[in-house]
């Protein structure tokens, strides 16, 4: 690159503004990857407990069903979930972390999840259905947990990419072709020097 510069004073500036320019940028930078490693930190230490949670409710949910189809007849397990009287919906709210789009969400429910009378029902089918609705809660807080980890990693590495190409390539790049002019202004210099002093001696001569 320095050999394709112009070797000018007005190059010269421009290249240090450039510089100084490069080196706020890597500066913010850093600052915008340290502060995205430290909300992933503390976003991971959510994750784990909380899928421990929901694996823990999906299971014993499993569990409960397979009792309740154990206890019933086939056909009184099929038609008592047929008609579902409870309604789900999810809603989808934004927030920036660090410049980041992340997404919040929050459940709507209306209706009762037991849909079914009682006479050729289970027990073990009221609490299945129970413990899948308490489920829903920590499902999708672990759900909204694990995008805002995949966005702000995306984020972080794009960032820290960034950091790199600033720090190894264009300042340093920056930096040797302002060597490269400085010397070349400090060469001509040198040589008009050397002139002026011939031409004093001649002249004295």
């Amino acid at each position: 690159m320095a050999a394709n510069v112009n070797a000018t004073r007005m190059e010269l500036l421009r290249l240090r503004k450039r510089v100084a320019l490069a080196s706020r940028g890597h500066r913010l930078l850093s600052d915008k990857r340290d502060e995205i490693s430290r909300q992933l930190v503390q976003i991971a230490k959510l994750i784990q407990p909380l899928r421990k949670t929901v694996e823990q409710k999906l299971l014993e949910t499993c569990r409960r069903f397979m009792l309740a189809r154990a206890s019933m007849e086939p056909e009184d397990n099929k038609s008592s979930l047929e008609i579902p009287t409870k309604k789900f919906s999810l809603a989808v709210k934004f927030s920036t972390i660090m410049n980041v789009t992340v997404p919040q969400l929050t459940k709507e429910m209306e209706g009762q999840i037991i849909c079914y009378g009682f006479a050729t029902t289970s027990g073990e089918l009221d609490v299945a259905l129970l413990s899948l609705e308490q489920a829903f809660d920590s499902l999708i807080e672990l759900a909204e947990k694990e995008k805002q980890a995949y966005l702000l990693a995306t984020e972080l590495q794009m960032t820290r990419r960034r950091v790199n190409v600033l720090e190894h390539i264009v300042i340093p790049e920056l930096k040797q072709s302002i060597r490269y002019i400085f010397d070349k202004l400090a060469e001509a210099e040198r040589d008009n020097i050397s002139r002026l002093m011939k031409i004093t001696d001649i002249i004295r001569g």
